[in-house]
């Protein structure tokens, strides 16, 4: 008689698994794969369907070893994008406040930035390349090579900060302080505005590098996209920072 309803039992299942495959239009956030597994699961356990309790009472012990849920990914990358534009924004009214001093001020004296400018200019974009690459090698699971490519990046953005000191250290060499002129003002002021921006980025590339994802809320993966999102931004930001002081001349 056992032998009899279990087979009966075993039926069923095959049958309402078989009618979720064939299903044209599965429910929202749920594959057909996962109802199959969720109706076996129900159905071959004996549990009579019900579903543990939400706070873990009568749930038993198997609920211990499973590994929390991580919250929506997707809530870091609206973050960031966020972030990217505040700081465009930001960036857009000094560079209108640029423009605008340059045509109509008569005490506009131009300047010349450093040449090491462009040294840090292709230092900065070297690393970009080294962190799409170190991307790439992290989704296709070449985790070593992930780690040399992102600590390159990592030593990349650090000699980029440090090429922008060294260009500041050559203009107060020449007696350019900050406050000589308007061009100079302007020049201190988006180097340095970009480098404190740019060294978030060092520190987000230091905490993927050190950070343990498996006990945090959010994924290695999504830590390292929305990194490089940011990285890209302010290169980007960068070359037409640098462009625009040159028009500046």
């Amino acid at each position: 008689m056992l032998g009899r309803i279990a087979a009966a039992r075993r039926t069923e299942c095959c049958e309402q698994a078989e009618a979720l495959r064939f299903r044209r239009e599965p429910m929202p956030g749920r594959t057909a794969t996962q109802d199959i597994d969720l109706v076996i699961s129900d159905i071959g356990g004996g549990g009579g369907g019900k579903e543990p309790p939400a706070g873990g009472d009568g749930g038993g012990d198997g609920d211990k070893g499973r590994r929390p849920r991580k919250p929506p990914q997707r809530r870091y990358s609206t973050a960031i994008v966020l972030g990217m534009i505040s700081i465009l924004v930001f960036f857009l009214g000094l560079c209108i406040a640029f423009i605008a001093l340059k045509r109509v001020s008569e005490t506009w004296v131009p300047m010349h930035p450093p040449k090491i400018l462009w040294l840090n200019t292709a230092i900065l974009l070297v690393s970009s390349y080294t962190l799409e690459k170190a991307r790439r090698r992290l989704s296709a699971i070449d985790f070593s090579g992930f780690r040399k490519l992102w600590r390159a990046t990592t030593i990349l953005g650090i000699l980029f900060l440090a090429g922008q000191l060294l260009a500041w250290l050559q203009l107060v060499a020449t007696g350019a302080y900050i406050a000589s002129n308007q061009a100079t003002s302007f020049f201190y002021i988006f180097t340095a505005a970009h480098a404190v921006h740019l060294l978030g980025g060092v520190s987000a590339l230091l905490y993927v590098a050190v950070r343990d994802f498996e006990k945090g809320k959010i994924s290695r993966i999504t830590a390292v996209e929305i990194t490089s999102y940011y990285w890209h931004f302010m290169d980007g930001l960068w070359v037409f920072l640098l462009l625009l002081l040159y028009l500046g001349t």
